[in-house]
């Protein structure tokens, strides 16, 4: 390994560990755009591979991984139908209004849209609990965590961090196919 990863440094850990005892918590929030009610980036102390390390997390709820799911799978959809296809940019006008998209964006997300639909009504994609680690990130240990919550709550981050580390983490190994919420289909 050429460079070190500093999610094993003893003293990012003690650092770390001091800012939550600070807190009263047992994870510390990465501020980033993306966190959300049904998203959040955070970090916490445990044990990789015997080595106590920092852990990179994300939480989601599984609504928000379907619906991502679905919205790929459209993408891909679009792409195959649409040679000129290219990612639906959303502009803001100078009053912080969504500009009108041209036609054939217009067209494409009607499709997307469409093909979404279809996609929930089929039930065609399911997602379960789970976690993923990935030791190669550069900093620290990444985890990607689903879990079939409402909302990304304090409390429920404190009990998957608890859970983790005591190894007593329980997934649910249901499929789950979700509803795409009406405000979203209109916007």
């Amino acid at each position: 390994m050429s460079m070190l990863n500093e999610g094993y440094s003893e003293t990012k850990i003690v650092k770390l560990k001091k800012e939550m005892e600070a807190k009263g918590t047992n994870f510390v929030t990465v501020e980033s755009d993306d966190n959300g009610d049904e998203y959040l980036n955070f970090y916490f102390v445990g044990v990789y591979e015997g080595k106590e390390v920092i852990y990179d997390a994300v939480i989601y709820t599984l609504r928000l991984q379907h619906e991502s799911e679905m919205y790929e799978i459209a993408e891909h959809r679009a792409a195959q139908r649409f040679p000129e296809f290219k990612k639906i940019q959303y502009e803001e006008d100078e009053n912080g209004d969504m500009k009108i998209l041209d036609g054939l964006s217009e067209e494409i997300g009607l499709y997307m849209a469409e093909v979404m639909l279809d996609l929930e009504e089929e039930e065609a994609v399911k997602v379960k609990e789970h976690i993923e680690v990935d030791p190669n990130i550069d900093f620290g240990v990444g985890l990607d965590v689903g879990l079939n919550v409402d909302r990304i709550t304090d409390g429920i981050i404190k009990k998957f961090v608890n859970d983790f580390n005591e190894d007593s983490l329980q997934l649910d190994e249901t499929l789950y196919s979700f509803q795409i919420e009406d405000e979203e289909m209109s916007s």
